[in-house]
């Protein structure tokens, strides 16, 4: 997989301490395009969507998020420490929302922006790559293994955040039930259209307060969890580098002796084949869909069915090899060059700042903040202990402090391990499905 933590860099010539500015300016790169070139691109953009004429479809709001996403991580990529914490990720998914906040963008940017990401869906697909191609590309004794062995971690973590989260909010005076309900719940309930949506129809309906007003209490948990959840990824990424004992370098189970194999995803040496990732990009959305039947016959979110079709694909070989490396080639094509443009879209869209800062207080701050290094620190030890490797452990739990698939992207990016993503997504869906049903079912009772 391309190493997207290195745009921006200049490339590596004869002598390049002797170029002159203008060929230090005419050597850089934005994503993979020279900085003059692109220069001209952004100002087309700009241009178009300052006069309203930006394209209300999937070429506008590729236009933007592409622009936006490449520039900014390649500035994120460029800070000295914050590169070492998710830098990339954090801007790419910030900026963008501040930007909103101070209203930068006019109304025909956010349309162009919208139609890709909401009505397009291209999230969806994005995750439905990532997941397909990472699982029919991983080992299949990795790949079983993983997802049994990380329940365990995940179910301890999910009774340790509510039980901590709950525990310190209420010493600090913010309340039992709104600490449980409104702040700790929501951080671990999936994300916002898996997790704070149903969760805000569910308490809806109990209390008969409008889902509407509930889902602006509730999602600035999600969001400020989320954050804190990119960071611990990014600073178990440095320490994954500094104790290399505790890193599987993107490997999740451990292997010894005649057990020993290569990562899963590791880079593939063959050349990219164009027809193969044809296939890819049909299996991906052959399989979304077969999830989303299942969900209709038993009620189980259809990404999370998805994945466990996938694997049982895997697992009895019932895809021809040439498919399972298109989908391969595929994931590794999406997640090289829509990774950071996709948080922009995120950004744009998902992440309402004012909601965030209306509810900010020291003692939420505190609240959510041990919720997120209680699912990590659980990942890191009890994952430990269960012959995983403790840092890819400790980032896949943090993920079930994530907003769902956005959270999962970059959560996994800030960490430059999206081969994990079918075990993010079991944490963040299976994880985030129990905790609405168990909850919304307590607060009936207590009610």
């Amino acid at each position: 997989m391309r190493d997207t933590t290195k745009e921006l860099e200049l490339e590596q010539l004869p002598g390049i301490s002797e170029l002159t500015v203008f060929d230090r300016f005419k050597n850089a790169k934005v994503g993979a395009i020279p900085l003059p070139t692109y220069l001209v691109m952004s100002a087309i953009i700009i241009a178009s969507a300052y006069l309203g004429e930006l394209p209300v479809n999937m070429l506008g709001g590729f236009a933007v998020i592409l622009s936006l996403g490449w520039l900014l991580g390649g500035i994120g990529a460029s800070i000295p420490g914050l590169k070492n914490f998710g830098g990339s990720a954090i801007l790419s998914l910030m900026v963008p929302s501040i930007m909103v906040f101070m209203n930068v963008f006019n109304q025909n940017t956010l349309d162009a922006a919208n139609m890709l990401m909401r009505e397009a869906n291209f999230l969806y697909f994005y995750i439905a790559c990532l997941v397909c191609g990472s699982i029919l590309g991983m080992h299949r004794k990795i790949l079983v293994q993983g997802l049994i062995r990380m329940i365990i971690p995940m179910a301890v973590a999910m009774i340790a955040a509510l039980i901590v989260g709950t525990s310190i909010g209420t010493l600090l005076g913010l309340g039992f039930e709104h600490t449980l309900f409104y702040i700790v719940t929501p951080i671990i309930a999936g994300g916002i259209g898996e997790g704070i949506l149903p969760l805000s129809l569910g308490y809806s309906a109990i209390t008969g307060i409008p889902s509407g007003e509930l889902v602006g209490q509730l999602i600035p948990a999600t969001i400020i969890g989320n954050f804190f959840a990119i960071i611990c990824s990014g600073i178990l990424n440095r320490l994954g580098e500094k104790y290399p004992e505790k890193s599987g370098k993107g490997q999740l189970i451990k292997f010894g002796g005649d057990d020993d194999m290569a990562d899963a995803m590791q880079e593939d040496k063959s050349p990219l084949d164009i027809k193969l990732m044809g296939a890819g990009v049909l299996t991906a959305c052959t399989l979304f869909i077969a999830g989303g039947l299942l969900e209709r016959l038993t009620g189980f979110p259809g990404p999370v069915l998805m994945i466990l079709i996938a694997a049982t694909i895997k697992y009895l070989s019932l895809l021809p090899k040439d498919v399972e490396k298109g989908s391969k080639q595929l994931y590794k094509f999406v997640s090289g060059n829509f990774t950071f443009p996709l948080m922009v879209g995120l950004g744009l869209l998902y992440i309402p700042l004012k909601d965030v800062v209306g509810m900010l207080s020291w003692q939420y701050f505190v609240v959510v903040i041990s919720v997120v290094l209680t699912v990590v620190l659980t990942g890191f030890f009890v994952g430990g202990k269960m012959n995983m490797n403790p840092i890819e452990a400790a980032i896949v739990t943090a993920c079930q402090s994530g907003m769902g698939g956005t959270g999962d992207v970059a959560i996994l990016s800030a960490s430059n391990r999206m081969n994990l993503m079918p075990f993010a997504q079991v944490a963040t869906r299976l994880g985030g499905a129990i905790t609405v049903i168990s909850m919304t079912s307590l607060l009936r009772f207590l009610f």
